[in-house]
């Protein structure tokens, strides 16, 4: 793909210029834009239009998640990644809802990051293995009673894309598996957005996973603590 154009927001500024140093080294990133709060960062990407931003959640003047809920809104075409130091539940739930694709803590590999960057620019959503079991524990706890309804509200074909979806497939990859058209997936898949009101691949692995249609992983060791 063309190289990624990304915006990063963090009211820190040493941090904030070194993960932007981090990410050019990269021969298909480059950092368009930077704000030092989230005010600032929905003008900027109105302005740069990244592909993906990468914010923090708590900023002055405008928070990660209020951020993220504008961008989302206004330009859905950009994958918002929030990074951040806070592992609390409220605000990675607060997130998601918002529309966020992502949600890494600041310790996080470069590694890690940099392939989180490339997965969200392709429509991907990716969660911090040290809290995702956390996230799936919560939504353990709601699977059985709503999964009659699902079965009933989906077709087969539907089922089967969501599954590979919150397994962390791409479109292509789900046509490749079930023999069909990547354009086939990607039109059911703006279906089942529109029908259950989700706004992202992340909301819809959430619904997937609650919904029964998928194992949620079991928490970590260093999820219990």
């Amino acid at each position: 793909m063309d190289n990624i154009r990304i915006l990063l927001a963090d009211d820190h500024t040493v941090l904030r210029q070194g993960i932007a140093q981090a990410l050019e080294l990269q021969s298909d990133m480059s950092v368009v834009a930077q704000a030092s709060n989230g005010a600032e960062a929905v003008s900027l990407v109105e302005q740069h239009r990244p592909d993906v931003a990468l914010l923090d959640i708590n900023m002055p003047e405008l928070d990660g998640v209020e951020a993220t809920r504008q961008i989302t809104a206004k330009w859905p075409e950009t994958g918002v990644i929030i990074l951040t130091m806070y592992r609390r539940d409220d605000y990675i739930f607060e997130a998601i809802k918002a529309g966020a694709s992502g949600y890494l803590l600041k310790e996080v590999e470069l590694s890690e990051l940099v392939r989180a960057v490339r997965a969200v620019a392709q429509g991907e959503a990716v969660i911090d293995a040290a809290i995702a079991g956390r996230v799936m524990a919560e939504l353990r706890a709601e699977t059985a009673p709503a999964k009659a309804a699902t079965d009933e509200e989906l077709a087969e074909r539907d089922i089967e894309i969501l599954r590979l979806l919150a397994q962390g497939h791409s479109n292509q990859e789900i046509a490749d598996q079930l023999f069909i058209s990547e354009k086939t997936v990607r039109n059911r898949l703006s279906l089942i957005f529109r029908r259950f009101h989700l706004k992202n691949r992340t909301e819809a692995a959430l619904y997937a996973m609650r919904h029964g249609l998928v194992d949620p992983p079991e928490p970590t060791r260093e999820d219990d603590v």
